[in-house]
């Protein structure tokens, strides 16, 4: 039986609940992947995300098919393959056969792709079927997200993007929340880039909670509302951050963790 997991969720614009902090599986792959996600699972992480990019669907819906499948959140998405109405039907197909379940909670598209919409077109019908709960887009920026918007009909209820202390995208945020589209950090940890980790205005934060810089930096996004969606690989990382819930920032360590932001991608995205 699973141990409670106390942490925050956010309400979808479909009304569904997802957890504020998921579990990336980004380059993690074959036995080393189902490890991983089962000690996330155990550690309290109740969503997990992956990919068709990321080839490992199947060892994700292994290491899930051993817990009940209402109490895992599992997201994926559909990349360059499944570009267009029938290759994202197929792409649907793919994802649920090797994840080993009747339905998905959440599937995104990977990137802005020239047949998005047709994309996305296939996507709502599995929407409306039931066999995806919610539906969503990835690395679209804000003008992007607003020309999607105009003629995708289902709203988008996530848009996840690359966002961390250095990178935020505050005002990226901004505009999906007024429209009802809930903003979700892709590499919120900035894979240590920047020098992370020892960055002395979160480590100096850290200090007054017993937290890690990591730490730090995720409670930043979730303070402002931004889900994340972290990569471990070691059993302590992966503890840790999901360990966020036991203290909350104050307005001056939010104040003081702003000027971080460079204004400009880390990774050539955007």
């Amino acid at each position: 039986m699973l141990k409670t997991s106390i942490q925050q969720s956010v309400k979808l614009n479909n009304n569904i609940q997802m957890p504020m902090v998921g579990f990336g599986t980004y380059s993690l792959l074959g036995e080393n992947c189902i490890r991983c996600v089962s000690e996330a699972i155990e550690a309290g992480y109740r969503l997990i995300d992956t990919a068709q990019m990321y080839s490992n669907e199947k060892e994700v819906g292994k290491a899930v098919s051993h817990y009940k499948r209402e109490d895992i959140f599992i997201t994926t998405k559909l990349y360059s393959p499944s570009a267009g109405y029938s290759q994202a039907k197929d792409g649907i197909q793919k994802s649920l056969d090797n994840l080993q379940t009747d339905y998905i909670d959440l599937i995104l598209i990977h990137e802005p792709y020239k047949h998005s919409l047709d994309m996305y077109r296939a996507m709502t019908e599995e929407y409306q079927k039931g066999r995806i709960k919610s539906i969503g887009i990835s690395n679209f920026n804000s003008n992007l997200y607003s020309e999607f918007i105009k003629h995708c009909g289902v709203l988008p209820a996530i848009n996840q993007v690359e966002s961390h202390v250095f990178f935020p995208q505050l005002k990226l945020k901004q505009i999906l929340s007024e429209k009802g589209t809930v903003m979700q950090a892709w590499s919120p940890l900035a894979a240590g880039r920047n020098n992370f980790f020892d960055n002395h205005i979160l480590k100096r934060i850290g200090l007054q909670y017993g937290k890690t810089s990591a730490q730090i930096g995720l409670k930043y996004l979730i303070q402002v509302g931004i889900s994340v969606i972290p990569k471990a690989s070691s059993q302590d990382r992966i503890k840790s951050n999901i360990d966020l819930f036991d203290f909350e920032l104050t307005d001056d360590d939010i104040h003081s963790i702003k000027p971080l932001d460079r204004g400009k991608s880390l990774f050539g995205w955007y």
